[in-house]
């Protein structure tokens, strides 16, 4: 419930809110060594020569799209409806806002970038560029420069920029391994078209996992972001840029505390890789992988939550090469511990194919070390079909659980490409409590292949009053904990 609030409340892209501002200078905040009332005073951050030294290696970007509908919840458009008491306010005095008939014409997305090298490259979001037809990059002395795309990743929203100038001003790429929660940091953008507008504020969390996006372990900020600030540098206090301002949360559409960067050496990467190749190259397990829950634990026989929990192997990937099974956990990767399920992606994807990795991994009460050679691989194409109509096999009840179970038939099997399973006719009771529903195919409990009732009743029996059942529902392939004494 709290996942599906999260993600129906982060927006990304230059049709919702964007991020942060630039900003940062002076020393870390000192205490004064004078007291008054027997309080010390302490000194503020002070981001004024952060801005004038800075300031002018950030750029405002426009991308025009050709033959494209206006998009109501554009960064581009007013941030409030028609019918508003401050619409006429919004419209008379926001800077940088086409008029209404050329909205309805042309869409064209606001954002912000900076520079990383004198000769001309320019880091921004790939949700601001996005199928662009022109681009177009405004600096800090009115210079509008016409902006080539060299490549964008979507998985990382990140792009490459490269207008033709020399000597431009440059950031200093800072280390965002070095950041501490609670650390000043600052903004510099262009939110509703204001630009070169500074906001700052404090580093709230660090490694923030967002749904739907694996690869990138968010920086968290309470930095003021807005329409227009996508794209733009977040700086530390010694005037480095430590992320790309990229999404926030919010209920409203506008800033409500809450948002997220990516990481700057996670995009000097993908950057890097997009001047040289074009495009981004990521090494692949050919896996899917869940969370471990304390129940999971107990039913794997796991001393604590922990590691990221196989419920699907890809027969061509190289994790099967390894002897990789489902119900393995992985604990270690090259030595790094694996403390959440959302490290392994992140860990994975910073590695190229052909990448050898060690894996220390959790098997039947057991650890068991394993080598993989990462490769890129196509998307997976498994088999979604549901299982065939027809007349519904004999139901076998297992009241305790509150289960009612049947056997798939050959045809039903063929259908959905496995050798097994048990299809759940009804769920109740402790059953419906733990998450199972009416059409899961339990295949697995604890590691053992269910293909039968009586495989079924036999590791049953023998689960010590905790099993871990793997089900396969519709698409995806999950764990599901079950108490059964």
């Amino acid at each position: 419930m709290a996942g599906a609030l999260l993600a129906a409340s982060l927006l990304s892209g230059c049709d919702r809110i964007e991020q942060f501002v630039k900003g940062s200078s002076q020393p870390a905040p000192v205490a004064i060594p004078a007291q008054q009332d027997g309080r010390v005073a302490m000194l503020l951050p002070d981001f004024t020569q952060l801005v004038t030294r800075d300031g002018p290696s950030v750029v405002n970007i426009q991308a025009s799209r050709e033959n494209a509908s206006p998009q109501p919840s554009s960064a581009s458009q007013l941030p409030v409806p028609e019918d508003d008491p401050l619409y006429d306010f919004f419209r008379r005095f926001m800077p940088n806002q086409p008029p209404q008939d050329q909205q309805q014409e042309d869409s064209v997305s606001y954002g912000s970038g900076f520079i990383i090298s004198s000769d001309g490259y320019i880091l921004t979001n790939a949700h601001v560029v996005a199928d662009g037809r022109q681009i177009r990059v405004t600096l800090t002395d009115k210079r509008e420069l016409r902006a080539k795309l060299v490549g964008l990743d979507k998985r990382s929203d990140v792009a490459l920029l490269k207008v033709a100038a020399a000597d431009l001003p440059e950031v200093k790429i800072g280390s965002p391994a070095d950041l501490k929660v609670g650390e000043w940091v600052a903004a510099i953008g262009a939110p509703f078209g204001f630009d070169n507008t500074v906001t700052a504020g404090i580093v709230s969390a660090k490694g923030r996992s967002l749904p739907d996006e694996t690869l990138v372990p968010f920086i968290q900020t309470d930095v003021a972001i807005n329409p227009g600030n996508s794209g733009g540098p977040l700086f530390n206090l010694r005037g480095e840029v430590v992320g790309i301002n990229s999404q926030i949360y919010s209920r409203s559409g506008g800033f409500m505390g809450i948002s997220f960067a990516i990481p700057i050496d996670l995009a000097m990467q993908v950057a890097d890789q997009l001047k040289t190749k074009g495009k981004v190259s990521r090494g692949q397990l050919g896996i899917n992988i869940q969370e471990v829950t304390q129940e999971l634990a107990q039913s794997f026989g796991l001393p604590r939550p922990a590691g990221a929990l196989v419920v699907r192997v890809d027969p061509k990937g190289p994790a099967a090469r390894a002897g990789l099974q489902p119900g393995d956990i992985i604990l270690k990767m090259n030595s790094q511990a694996i403390d959440s399920s959302k490290d392994l992606p992140m860990l994975v994807g910073s590695l190229g194919p052909g990448t050898k990795i060690k894996l220390v991994v959790w098997r039947k009460g057991f650890e068991k070390t394993m080598e993989a050679t990462l490769v890129e691989q196509a998307p997976d194409n498994e088999n979604n079909a549901k299982p065939a109509s027809g007349e519904t096999p004999q139901g076998y009840q297992f009241g305790k659980l509150g289960l009612t179970l049947s056997e798939l038939t050959s045809e039903q099997r063929a259908d959905l490409g496995i050798r097994g399973g048990l299809l759940i006719q009804k769920s109740q009771g402790p059953a419906a409590r733990s998450g199972l529903q009416p059409g899961d195919i339990i295949m697995g409990l604890n590691q053992n292949d269910i293909t039968s009732i009586t495989a079924f009743e036999k590791a049953l029996a023998s689960s010590g009053g905790h099993a871990a059942l793997l089900v396969k529902r519709g698409d995806s392939v999950l764990f599901i904990a079950l108490r059964t004494d």
